[in-house]
């Protein structure tokens, strides 16, 4: 598969990220960040979506510090329990730092425009939330991001467009989160939120436990509109 690789920034090494590009360049790029299964069928398929839309998709293994290469998917409870496993371990310190080296390299990639964002899902969804307050990322999409709840004290460092997709039957994000979320964020400026009715965690990953053909393609839509607005 297409890969490149990227040098961690405080020097303990280098890790592979999956790349998928448009037909046409120069173009934005978007750095896609994965959930807790690793870079595996669902985001090299997301990857290779954003890039037909006209954008470069660069998906980094988040995973690298605990197992390189990690490839999961979610129909077994061992492939849950590992996949939970590897969330346990993950430092998501290190992990803001690995997006913000690929976000650099992302925006010098031969036929990048110099510009780009970030995309995320469940774990990458949380993570696309902290790059929002933690980089200059141009522009940070989260789908059912987990625990943002609990990182809103950081909300009045968001300079540019977050967009959050956030599903109303989230088995992993209670109600009184949901809440707190459209209370933190909502009227921000530049800010948008999107509760979908009816529909649990991962409703946007197709082939998945909780896919929603409906609800996935009014998220998607608004991602690509925001996507086009920033990165051109």
């Amino acid at each position: 598969m297409p890969e490149i690789t990227i040098q961690a920034s405080d020097g303990s090494g280098s890790f592979g990220a999956y790349l998928a590009m448009p037909k046409q360049v120069p173009a934005g790029a978007v750095v896609m960040i994965q959930e807790i299964f690793g870079v595996n069928h669902a985001m090299r398929s997301l990857c290779d979506w954003v890039a037909d839309m006209g954008f470069i998709a660069i998906c980094p293994d988040l995973f690298w510090r605990i197992e390189p290469g990690v490839d999961i998917t979610d129909a077994t409870k061992a492939e849950w329990d590992r996949a939970f496993d590897l969330m346990n371990r993950f430092d998501q310190k290190k992990g803001i730092e690995d997006l913000k080296a690929t976000l650099a390299a992302a925006r010098v990639l031969p036929g990048c425009n110099g510009k780009a964002g970030t995309m995320g899902f469940c774990l990458g969804g949380r993570l696309a939330f902290m790059m929002a307050t933690e980089s200059d990322a141009d522009c940070n999409i989260s789908y059912y991001g987990v625990g943002i709840e609990g990182l809103l004290d950081g909300k009045d460092r968001i300079h540019k467009p977050l967009l959050l997709h956030v599903a109303e039957k989230d088995r992993f994000v209670p109600e009184a989160a949901r809440d707190a979320m459209q209370a933190a964020l909502g009227g921000m400026g530049g800010v948008a939120l999107h509760v979908y009715p009816g529909v649990d965690h991962a409703f946007a990953r197709m082939g998945g436990h909780s896919w929603d053909g409906r609800a996935a393609t009014i998220a998607n839509g608004r991602s690509a509109e925001l996507l086009t607005a920033t990165l051109g």
